[in-house]
């Protein structure tokens, strides 16, 4: 095997292939240089297969062309036929065009809270007309998703167009840019400036993003804010057969299996739809409320953590608020185990008695529990959600430059200092679950909506500041508070700086869903949304009156 340095993104074509037997198959095989890969040319059969290869890279001599490089190669391959010239034809990586060059490039990977709500601050800065900044935004999805409220469309008081907006409409009429793409590598300066030989070349940008398409981006400020996702790796047959609650594809694929339930159950005599959510901290309360509440009797819902109480981070009134809901719909609270292995269930096992398609397996964690404690047990399950565990959403080759590699904690997260830069580099802000930093008391700052909407507001100024050598500000969080929805109508709020209040009932859920109002992206939208939400609490408002003055005229 022989190998010849080129582009990662190259496609090989032969002008000329003459007398080779076999399969000929090209691999990238990275390790070559830093920015560099290898294309092997193999044999598909059994027989050894050499070549021996010369390159020229394009600009250089040999006859090589403006786009791509000549390859002069002989291969032996059974009985030694030779290869002609072949041309391996260069669709090297396309480079992002930024509108003005000249000023500073600002390059947003990741399009959450932390990502968009930077990239919305820096738009409403006052800046100077020869600094005034391109800002590109880069996310693997078109649309903006408001987390907080992904559960209001299983119980159908939203539209996926209110709480999932594309990031086309929020950013029309502004001045940022927005690119959807995965971000595959990231090459700060002192990596991505060096030349081939190792030598440090002129300083021209702050770095390079390599996108999954093969697109590049020159930046001269970088903002790392690409979120977290589910980690269900961690328990065998988790992957497969569990889903996580943490994207809209996520959301609308629980819609799509709990409709298809729903049919097949409807009627009476039929099973009850069992459901079992692992984890029961504020995502996995805040799902079995609202999935009990619309199964109601046609549904089991069971609830497991290791640790021996819910939410136990949370205030005392959210918990107290989210056990008499729970417990008023008839969820089932198995505290004190964890999980071990999900299975799907064979035709064997189901051959008799109740028709399921999971078993997850739980162990004691041998821990008092306040409410329920269990030995080890099997629970079958039409659906399993996952709630628990996140990994940081990060690329795998982001360990920045080899002699000045990222600081990283021991969960995969960018460690900043207290103006939310990079430890190190001075030209990348790191905001959101992806990044680590502890707050005024020394302790982690938790990864919440909360923490990145205050650190998207700093990172915006910091970014500002930087670029007109004005000093930065240390980011201090402040709590404002908890919130949880817990149905239809019923939710929990607890406010921090009224202490022993906590908002329940019709009024919490009032109160949450005025205040996520108030935090949506753009004046725009929510407008659009606050006139929607009205008109359907008119239309709820209406109906409910109707239903009341029909059956009091059916009692007279």
């Amino acid at each position: 095997m022989a190998g010849l340095p080129c582009p990662r993104n190259v496609a090989v074509s032969f002008q000329s292939l003459k007398q080779i037997k076999g399969n000929i198959q090209f691999s990238y095989i990275p390790g070559c240089h830093s920015a560099i890969g290898t294309v092997a040319i193999r044999c598909g059969h059994s027989s050894v297969f050499s070549s021996s290869m010369k390159a020229y890279l394009p600009g250089q001599s040999a006859g090589s062309a403006k786009r791509g490089f000549l390859v002069f190669a002989t291969a032996d391959a059974n009985k030694g036929q030779s290869e002609d010239l072949h041309e391996v034809e260069d669709k090297s990586l396309k480079k992002y065009t930024w509108a003005d060059p000249k000023k500073p490039r600002i390059c947003i990977l990741g399009g959450g809270f932390g990502g968009l709500y930077t990239a919305l601050r820096l738009e409403s800065l006052v800046w100077p007309a020869d600094k005034k900044p391109e800002v590109l935004v880069v996310d693997q999805s078109d649309r903006f998703v408001f987390k907080p409220l992904l559960y209001e469309l299983l119980s159908k008081e939203v539209d996926v167009w209110e709480v999932a907006p594309s990031f086309k409409d929020l950013l029309n009429g502004t001045n940022i840019s927005f690119q959807q793409d995965k971000v595959e590598k990231i090459q700060p300066f002192d990596e991505s400036s060096r030349s081939h030989d190792g030598s440090l070349a002129s300083q021209e940008n702050g770095g390079t993003v390599l996108l999954e398409s093969g697109l590049t981006i020159d930046y001269d400020w970088l903002v790392l804010a690409l979120g977290s996702e589910s980690k269900r790796d961690i328990v065998p047959g988790a992957t497969e057969y569990a889903i996580p609650f943490s994207s809209l594809e996520d959301v609308l694929e629980i819609e799509r299996q709990l409709r298809k339930l729903e049919r097949e159950r409807f009627g009476s005599g039929k099973p009850p739809i069992r459901l079992v959510v692992v984890g029961a901290g504020y995502c996995g309360v805040e799902l079995a409320a609202t999935l009990a509440e619309r199964l109601g009797d046609r549904g089991k819902m069971q609830m497991v953590d290791v640790a021996p109480d819910i939410c136990t981070s949370a205030p005392v009134g959210n918990r107290e608020a989210a056990y008499k809901v729970l417990s008023s719909r008839g969820v089932e609270l198995i505290l004190g185990v964890f999980a071990t292995e999900i299975k799907k269930v064979s035709a064997e096992d189901n051959a008799s008695g109740e028709q399921f398609p999971y078993l997850l397996e739980l162990r004691s964690a041998n821990k008092p529990s306040k409410r329920s404690g269990r030995p080890s047990m099997t629970l079958p399950a039409d659906m399993i959600f996952w709630t628990v565990g996140g990994k940081p959403a990060l690329p795998s080759e982001i360990s920045g430059s080899k002699s000045h590699p990222f600081p990283m904690n021991g969960r995969g997260q960018v460690e900043t200092d207290d103006t939310l830069r990079v430890r190190g580099y001075l030209q990348i802000f790191a905001v959101g679950d992806s990044s680590f930093l502890r707050d005024s008391s020394n302790q982690p700052l938790q990864a919440t909506a909360q923490v990145a909407f205050q650190q998207a507001d700093y990172c915006g100024w910091n970014l500002w500041a930087a670029i007109n050598n004005r000093p930065l500000l240390p980011f201090r969080f402040q709590n404002l508070g908890e919130m949880m929805t817990l149905g239809r109508n019923d939710a929990a709020v607890t406010v921090s700086f009224v202490d022993g209040i906590t908002l329940e009932g019709p009024l919490g859920h009032t109160a949450r869903k005025l205040a996520y109002l108030y935090r949506l992206p753009t004046n725009e939208h929510r407008l659009k949304v606050g006139l929607s939400w009205f008109v359907k609490s008119t239309v709820d408002t209406v109906a409910t009156l109707q239903d009341t003055f029909t059956k009091l005229a059916a009692t007279t």
